[in-house]
């Protein structure tokens, strides 16, 4: 019987060789379909990207428009104002007031009178201050004959101590003794003060009569200027009190032909305000109308109201006809510059500047190029000129259109009144359109 040995390891490595030719095979299948996806992953993002060119190259052939509103420049005439509100108020105003308590008994003045100076307005009570006076007569009256007795008193005694002289004289000094003549000059001496004393009762009495037929004249209150009655505080039969302050009983106006104009400046137009300077107000009675005044003063005191400064400025308005009433309303245009016959550009050119510029066309760039664009560029026919904001002197640039593109223009600007602004230049005319405006158009 024979025998055979079996030697599995051959078998066993041909299984080994036909497995890993299989995971081959399989990893190679793996990476085809791999690659397949990666390619169709990668056609699938360029059709996508080409499709993004082209829609952006076309929508790039829709070519910007830009045009330019433009305003001409002017020559002519540019007036600055200065505009501040106020009130109207008459040159002299004066309030009539009593210096004495009494009840009134007649008043011969009313609203918008026409009164003279030294006219009697109105009349107090005067029955106590003519008792005051017949007292103060009957005092005077009174120290006048006192007087009359002290002095015929000193005559007295002036003659009897002359006596006594002639006497002592004679009797050579024996007669009248010696106490007799001291006694006699004592006596003329007091004779003399009371006669003094009386001259001063007498001053002191006609003093106090001067005072109180003062105040009875005062019981009359007369026009102190020659006016029209603006207002009227006290009625007749009432009872006036004064005391530390005259009661007001009638408000006058002197002259209302002539009148002023109390305005308030802002303290940023002050400095341009200046006396002898012309304007022209309105007032709300009289809206169509234009009235004429001129600065005759401007004050240094200042006015805050709610944290704005102002200072008040007179101006001399007249009014013949008597149009204008005190207390009214006006609205002040003051000429602080008047330029003649110089160039007139609106402001709104001074605020213009170009639009940016557009980027070259995507026709003749490459797809990167159009995907991630550089920086955009401004081509401009001609000379550069550089371009600077305006400085301190007032300079400017403005834009005027040359060959279809703007062209920057150096101007110094003289003063503006918010609507048109007065500029010098060598390289403006007349003629010359400035742009104002860029609109822009897409087709």
């Amino acid at each position: 019987m024979q025998s055979f040995k079996y030697d599995n390891k051959p078998e066993t490595m041909q299984n080994d060789t036909e497995l890993s030719v299989q995971d081959v095979i399989k990893k190679a299948g793996k990476r085809k379909k791999s690659t397949f996806h990666r390619i169709a992953i990668l056609l699938i993002v360029v059709t996508i990207v080409c499709a993004a060119v082209f829609f952006i190259q076309k929508k790039g052939s829709s070519k910007a428009q830009v045009s330019f509103q433009t305003a001409p420049v002017q020559r002519g005439d540019l007036v600055v104002t200065v505009t501040a509100t106020g009130n109207l108020a008459a040159t002299n105003e004066v309030d009539v007031g009593s210096e004495l308590s009494g009840r009134i008994l007649k008043m011969t003045a009313d609203y918008n009178d026409a009164v003279e100076k030294d006219q009697p307005l109105a009349y107090l009570d005067d029955s106590k201050y003519r008792a005051t006076v017949a007292k103060s007569k009957s005092g005077v009256a009174t120290a006048k004959a006192n007087y009359q007795e002290a002095l015929a008193t000193q005559s007295a005694c002036e003659k009897k101590l002359k006596r006594y002289q002639k006497t002592r004289e004679l009797t050579q000094g024996k007669l009248p003794s010696l106490e007799d003549m001291e006694e006699t000059e004592a006596d003329c001496q007091r004779a003399a003060a009371a006669l003094d004393a009386a001259q001063a009762a007498i001053d002191s009495a006609q003093a106090s009569l001067d005072s109180d037929e003062s105040d009875l004249k005062k019981t009359v209150i007369y026009s102190p200027i020659n006016g029209v009655v603006l207002s009227k505080s006290v009625e007749v039969g009432q009872t006036v009190a004064a005391s530390l302050e005259a009661p007001v009983l009638y408000t006058l106006a002197e002259d209302l032909r002539n009148m002023e104009l109390l305005v308030d400046v802002d303290e940023a137009d002050v400095g341009q305000v200046k006396e002898g300077q012309s304007a022209t107000f309105t007032v709300d009675a009289y809206p169509e109308r234009s009235f004429q005044a001129e600065i005759t003063q401007v004050r240094y005191a200042a006015d805050e109201n709610d944290g704005v400064i102002t200072y008040q400025t007179v101006l001399k308005v007249d009014n013949p006809d008597l149009t204008l009433r005190p207390g009214m309303t006006a609205t002040a245009d003051i000429t602080v510059q008047k330029h003649t016959n110089t160039l007139l550009i609106p402001n709104a050119a001074l605020r213009f500047s170009p639009p940016k510029p557009s980027q070259p066309s995507r026709e003749k760039q490459g797809i990167l190029n159009s995907i991630m664009p550089g920086p955009p560029r401004f081509k401009r026919s001609g000379k550069q000129v550089e371009i600077r904001p305006g400085n301190e002197q007032g300079e400017a640039t403005l834009w005027i259109l040359h060959q279809g593109q703007p062209q920057p223009v150096r101007v110094s600007k003289i003063a503006t009144d918010g609507v048109m602004t007065a500029v010098q230049s060598d390289q403006l005319s007349a003629d010359n359109q400035v742009i104002t405006t860029a609109i822009s158009q897409t087709r």
